[in-house]
């Protein structure tokens, strides 16, 4: 059964789930929601690549999905009807012992950051659903106050789902407001990179049984606030994707692909550029625990020449990726994404780059859950390079460890480790970091 087949499925027979059923899907909503939050962190912290939309479009039905499966066993501080609002505030202590991503100079600090949590959920009909999840917080660097800033959690999103008949609509928009240059594996040498993105669209989901045919379109701005520095970023780009997908057999869907993407910038530092991309996939999904989605396609880069200073040819490129879930128990799962890609860059017009991010979550200790992430990036800046790109190979790797303890049922406490190393062909571009944090969250119902 392909991805969209089960969401239909799901949502129109929710209600008549029994009781021990309701509660794996309870046990499983915490893994799925967790998955959609990483998936769409790592979306919104990118450059927009060829496949862009795409993306864009898969995470957010896996989002839906966990939506509904979520849907009656959500808690909420406040509740009218089938209205459901939950408040969840949050104040994180954390430590950074290279803020400015450096070799030569590196600075430590502290960093206060309290968040307000907003998630609400409306049911309009029994088949379409209006969400909305917001965060707002603060930055507050105590030794350098220059980076201080207020932010929008990511995973910041209006969605709302309307169903007729065979078709799935979905009207959303998202916002993601990224700080941290350490988790953009292009940059280095500064702490002063930050972007504002927000991506609206819509998408249709057509399910004829054994055929899911789907579209959508995304206008997504980038807005940066650092100014002169990354104010090259500033753009528009205009999204299109279309997917058909047959399924084969029970469990397992292949089908082709194809996107394009339009991006303007509104300085004449970087090249406006087109791109576009063919491939085929498939989705193997013997049960809801585990999910293997191979890709493969082909992808064009063309580049307008309207920088002053940058000339980049025009680039032909493959893609590929294999992204595998799996639930092993109720205490224990993994994630694995890799492959290859090539997206627009910050210093450069283009960026090809071969990644791989595993991730393992336990829940063996009551009242504990640990997340352990790992990711891998090299990739080689200015491809295409005619004059005036930046021109590097640099590898990235980043390290995490996480847990969160109940204290009680309505507080928990989180600890982070994070190490981030980059190592590069240009010496100076190379660091370590070493980030610590400590969160306490709240859930007020």
């Amino acid at each position: 059964m392909s991805s969209t087949s089960f969401f239909f499925h799901h949502f129109r027979n929710r209600e008549s789930q029994a009781g021990p059923s309701r509660s794996r899907c309870r046990r499983r909503a915490g893994t799925i929601g967790c998955g959609c939050l990483v998936a769409f962190v790592l979306l919104a912290a990118s450059p927009a690549p060829a496949q862009e939309a795409l993306r864009n479009s898969l995470a957010g039905e896996v989002a839906a999905a966990a939506r509904q499966i979520q849907l009656e066993s959500l808690p909420y501080t406040f509740k009218s009807g089938d209205f459901r609002l939950l408040v969840v505030p949050s104040l994180s202590l954390d430590w950074n012992d290279n803020i400015n991503s450096s070799k030569t100079d590196p600075e430590q600090d502290f960093i206060l950051s309290p968040l307000v949590q907003l998630n609400a959920s409306y049911p309009i009909t029994r088949n379409n659903l209006l969400s909305l999840n917001v965060g707002a917080g603060y930055d507050k660097y105590f030794d350098h106050d220059q980076y201080s800033t207020w932010r929008l959690q990511s995973g910041t999103e209006l969605s709302f789902d309307i169903f007729v008949k065979d078709f799935w609509f979905n009207l959303h928009d998202r916002a993601n407001y990224v700080q941290d240059a350490s988790q953009q594996p292009a940059l280095s040498g500064t702490a002063a990179y930050a972007t504002l993105n927000n991506t609206a669209g819509l998408s249709v989901t057509w399910d004829l049984n054994r055929v899911t045919l789907s579209a959508g379109y995304d206008h997504q701005n980038v807005i940066s606030p650092t100014p002169q520095q990354y104010e090259s970023q500033d753009g528009t780009t205009e999204m299109v994707f279309a997917r058909a997908g047959f399924q084969m057999y029970p469990g397992v869907t292949t089908g082709i692909e194809g996107t394009g993407s339009f991006t303007t910038y509104d300085q004449m530092v970087l090249n406006d550029n087109n791109s576009y991309s063919a491939g085929v996939y498939a989705d193997w999904q013997p049960d809801k625990y585990f999910r293997v989605q191979p890709r493969f396609g082909y992808t064009i880069f063309q580049f307008q020449h309207t920088s002053q200073t940058i000339r980049t040819s025009d680039l032909n490129s493959w893609y590929a990726d294999l992204n595998i879930t799996h639930q092993i128990t109720d205490a224990i799962g993994y994630t694995l994404d890799a492959g290859h890609e090539v997206q627009t860059g910050i210093q450069s017009d283009a960026i090809e780059d071969y990644y791989v991010r595993p991730g393992i979550h336990w829940d063996i200790i009551k009242n504990v859950n640990l997340n352990t992430s790992f990711s891998y990036e090299h990739g080689n800046q200015g491809q295409g390079n005619v004059a005036g790109n930046l021109t590097e190979t640099f590898d990235w790797l980043g390290v995490s460890v996480g847990a969160s303890y109940s204290i009680i049922k309505k507080l928990s406490l989180g600890l982070n480790y994070r190490l981030t190393l980059r190592s590069s062909n240009v010496a100076n571009n190379e660091y370590t970091q070493n980030f610590v944090g400590l969160t306490l969250t709240y859930q007020i119902q």
